[in-house]
C-alpha cells in the first residue's frame, strides 16, 4: 500500500462534532446558579439536561401535566422537602409510586426517621417487624377497600389528619392536601407490611387496582406537551406507566408528543425501554440521567426554580 497516495481533506471543510461556539469556560466566583448553569457546556447530558427544563417549564405555563414517579431512593436520602416543593410550586401534578415509598413516608411522619439496617436485622429475622409501620398502613388499607378508595389518596388523608410530629415531610399529605393524584403500585410481597398479620390480599389488590385506574387517567392526559418523570424505579413504574399508557391510547385514541426522562444511579433495561424509547415512538422525545439522586434531583429542581416565568 502506498500511504502517500491516501486522499486527505482540510479541517475547515470537514464537518466536526465540536465546535468552538459551543465550548464553556467557568463562570467568574463567587458564581450564581444561573451563571453556573449557563456556563454548562452545550453537549450531551448537559444540553439533555437543559431541555429536560425548558420542556417542564413549558408544560407548566400551558398547564400540561407532569407525571413524577418514582421509587423509595429519593426519600431516603433526604429529599422530601425538595419534591414538597416541587409539588407547591406546580412542577408536579401527578404522582406514582412503589410501595416502598408509602412506608419510608409514612415512618418519616410519624417518627422523622425510616429505612432500618437490612443487613443486620435479617440475620435475628426482625427485618420489617415494626409494629406501628405494619399496624397502620394495613389498617388503612382495609379501610380504604372497604370504602372503594385508591390507597394513595386515603393514606394521604390519613397522614395529613393525623398528630404526627413530622407529618410535613410527608408526600402523601401534601399531594392530598392539594388535591394532586398520588397513586400506589403494589407487588405482593415485595414491602414488609405484607408480612404482618394484619395484612390483606384483598385489600392490597382492591386499593392499588384503583390506583391503577387512577393512573390511567393521568396517562390519558399527557399528549402534546406532558412531561414524565421516572427516578429510580427499576421495575414497577415502568411496567405500570407501559399498561396505563396502552389503556389510555386504546380508549382515547392518539397519545403523542410527550417528553420523558429516567434518572436513575444505573441505567436499567425496564426503564429505558418502557419509558424512554417505546412510548415516544410515535411522536416525543426521551432522555436519560445517570446519577445519585441526591445530586441530580436538587440539580433539576435548582434549575426548575431558577428559571420558572424567566425569573
Amino acid at each position: 500500500m502506498d500511504f502517500n497516495q491516501l486522499k486527505r481533506n482540510s479541517i475547515f471543510d470537514r464537518k466536526s462534532l465540536v465546535e468552538s461556539q459551543k465550548s464553556s469556560a467557568p463562570p467568574q466566583t463567587p458564581a450564581s446558579f444561573r451563571a453556573f448553569w449557563e456556563a454548562m457546556p452545550d453537549y450531551l447530558k448537559a444540553s439533555d439536561l437543559h431541555n429536560l427544563v425548558r420542556a417542564i417549564l413549558s408544560a407548566k405555563q400551558n398547564s400540561h401535566p407532569i407525571l413524577y414517579m418514582m421509587g423509595a431512593h429519593s426519600i431516603k436520602v433526604g429529599l422530601s422537602r425538595w419534591i414538597i416543593e416541587a409539588m407547591k410550586r406546580g412542577y408536579i401534578s401527578a404522582l406514582a409510586m412503589n410501595g416502598a415509598c408509602m412506608i419510608h413516608d409514612f415512618e418519616l411522619a410519624l417518627a422523622g426517621n425510616t429505612s432500618e439496617d437490612v443487613a443486620e436485622s435479617l440475620i435475628d429475622g426482625s427485618f420489617g417487624m415494626t409494629k406501628e409501620t405494619g399496624e397502620y398502613l394495613n389498617r388503612w388499607i382495609r379501610e380504604a377497600a372497604d370504602q372503594s378508595r385508591g390507597m394513595g389518596e386515603y393514606i394521604g388523608q390519613k397522614i395529613s389528619e393525623s398528630d404526627f410530629e413530622y407529618k410535613e415531610l410527608s408526600l402523601f399529605a401534601s399531594a392530598y392536601e392539594r388535591n394532586i393524584p398520588l397513586t400506589v403500585h403494589v407487588a405482593v410481597g415485595t414491602d414488609v407490611i405484607h408480612h404482618h398479620p394484619e395484612s390483606s390480599g384483598e385489600a392490597l389488590g382492591k386499593t392499588s387496582l384503583a390506583d391503577f385506574h387512577r393512573f390511567c387517567e393521568t396517562a390519558s392526559t399527557i399528549g402534546d406537551g406532558g412531561v414524565v418523570l421516572n427516578i429510580g424505579s427499576n421495575v414497577i413504574l415502568p411496567e405500570v406507566f407501559l399498561k396505563a399508557l396502552t389503556v389510555a391510547r386504546n380508549l382515547c385514541g392518539p397519545i403523542h408528543n410527550f417528553t420523558t426522562a429516567n434518572f436513575d444511579m444505573i441505567q436499567h433495561y425496564r426503564p429505558i425501554t418502557n419509558v424512554v424509547k417505546r412510548p415516544t415512538l410515535g411522536g416525543g422525545v426521551g432522555y436519560t440521567f445517570t446519577g445519585h439522586h441526591e445530586i441530580m434531583l436538587p440539580l433539576l429542581f435548582t434549575a426548575l426554580f431558577e428559571f420558572d416565568s424567566g425569573q
